[in-house]
């Protein structure tokens, strides 16, 4: 039924003009997905607080509500399509009534891990891009058949979503960035092993992967109100600077069971790391931030590792983000573990010094579709040096690419070996003590692999290259004379 109702939002979607790629489709239908959840959630909270007797007041006011400017009904439960608005009428008050209220909310609210906070956020930074108002009234309507009632509801929408996420990583311009393989994340999940109690962070939450796994590996039938509060309010946090992957992320926590998502929209790397308080920091760090550069002069400044590559600013803020025997797992370029730039290496040791960096996951290329890049996961816990590191280098035995992507198959034997640190073909030990100590290259050269051939001197190989000319017309001239 849900998978149904996606493809009709995606094929009604098509037939406006606003509307270009994934990345619109993903971003228009969040927004009304929220509004919609947003009611239901409100209609449960306001059932609840009728059982005991209370009062509730809602978030919105209800010219506002879902169920009266969207989908208005009739007593059969149908919508009233005397009373709902559709075509130029339905855009004039989406644009200049609908938006500027929700807008307002985070104006009027101190607490940003709030949902009115959120909804404010949201509708700060993302604007309507339907321009047919029918093509609108058509969404709406199919939107209004999903029921948020139930967690196999949220559950079989929260997969679509994932979806439609993994859609945009595919389809060209920046989604890659809002897109982590899943199977990726679960392993990392695995090998840190959160409990419950423990806080989890992300500075670069981008559409949310590593904390709706995160929750998925630690909810439980047997946990106790308690429990259940502490996962929902007091376990996931996050922050994220983009717009469209914060309201992505938003989302996407909720339809995975997460009722007030505690992700702030702000640059995580414009705090100094100098100034991050214990109150501030985390049992764990699991993230996959941004490559390359882009960030602003003083914004290097807040580190002391000044660095044009914004992972290595991204890795020193996690490092002190973590309190003391804290775990982290980073996604991060392979080139890290070799670069002979300043930055590269200090931040090497400065990790090395402050953290055990206990497991370094080589990943194969191909496993970010369209990254062009290849990546390596840092497993490491705060607060004692590192003496020895267990590298693992996955090969799936087949090229990865979109038809055939990395699965949970692909990373079993990994997270069996890594508990004990076991050695095999595929995995090795390195001490630290080993290390050039001057430069601490970490290099990914596992030595259960069959030598390669050195490599011929490029004179060798001209040698080489005109003595097969020579010999190719030696028989080309027996051929012309047997003519």
């Amino acid at each position: 039924m849900f998978e149904n109702a996606f493809n009709n939002i995606d094929r009604a979607m098509r037939n406006d003009e606003g509307l270009a790629s994934e990345l619109d489709y993903a971003e228009q239908t969040s927004w009304l997905l929220f509004l919609k959840y947003l009611d239901d959630f409100e209609a449960e909270l306001e059932d609840e607080a009728g059982l005991e007797g209370k009062d509730y007041q809602p978030i919105l006011d209800p010219e506002y509500r879902w169920d009266v400017w969207a989908a208005p009904k009739k007593d059969n439960g149908e919508i009233d399509h005397a009373l709902a608005m559709t075509g130029e009428d339905l855009l004039s008050f989406v644009n200049g009534e609908l938006f500027p209220y929700l807008k307002r909310f985070s104006d009027s609210g101190d607490d940003p891990d709030t949902l009115e906070y959120k909804v404010g956020e949201i509708f700060s930074e993302i604007a309507n891009r339907f321009r047919s108002g029918y093509t609108l009234r058509d969404v709406i309507n199919i939107i209004d058949t999903l029921n948020f009632g139930s967690t196999q509801a949220k559950h079989e929408l929260s997969d679509l979503y994932e979806t439609r996420i993994k859609r945009m990583g595919n389809a060209g311009r920046n989604g890659g960035e809002y897109y982590t393989p899943r199977p990726l994340i679960r392993a990392m999940i695995k090998v840190v092993d959160p409990k419950i109690g423990e806080t989890i962070y992300d500075g670069a939450v981008g559409s949310a992967g590593f904390l709706c796994e995160a929750f998925a590996y630690m909810r439980r039938d047997d946990l106790s109100g308690e429990e259940w509060d502490t996962l929902q309010r007091k376990t996931f946090f996050g922050q994220e600077k983009k717009s469209l992957a914060y309201v992505l992320g938003v989302m996407n926590m909720i339809l995975h069971g997460i009722e007030a998502p505690q992700i702030r929209h702000t640059n995580t790397l414009t705090e100094n790391v100098m100034d991050i308080q214990e109150a501030d920091r985390h049992d764990i760090v699991l993230a996959n931030p941004p490559f390359g550069g882009g960030e602003r002069n003083e914004v290097r400044q807040n580190f002391p590792i000044q660095s044009g590559e914004t992972a290595y600013l991204f890795l020193q803020h996690f490092i002190r983000k973590l309190k003391a025997d804290g775990r982290g797992a980073v996604v991060i370029k392979n080139t890290f573990l070799s670069n002979t730039d300043n930055a590269s290496i200090e931040l090497r040791k400065e990790l090395l010094a402050t953290c055990n960096l206990h497991t370094v996951l080589d990943c194969p290329g191909g496993t970010f579709q369209g990254a062009g890049v290849k990546t390596v996961v840092l497993f490491f816990e705060k607060g004692a040096s590192t003496r020895q590191i267990w590298f693992y280098k996955l090969d799936p035995g087949r090229s990865l690419g979109k038809t055939n992507p990395l699965n949970d198959d692909d990373l079993t034997d990994f997270v069996a070996l890594q508990p004990d640190k076991k050695l095999s073909k595929k995995s090795w030990s390195l001490a630290v003590d080993a290390l050039d100590q001057e430069t601490f290259d970490l290099s990914v050269r596992n030595p259960n692999a069959p030598e390669e051939a050195p490599l011929r001197e490029p004179l060798e190989i001209i040698d080489a290259m005109l003595a097969r000319d020579t010999e190719t017309a030696q028989i080309l001239e027996d051929i012309r004379g047997m003519l």
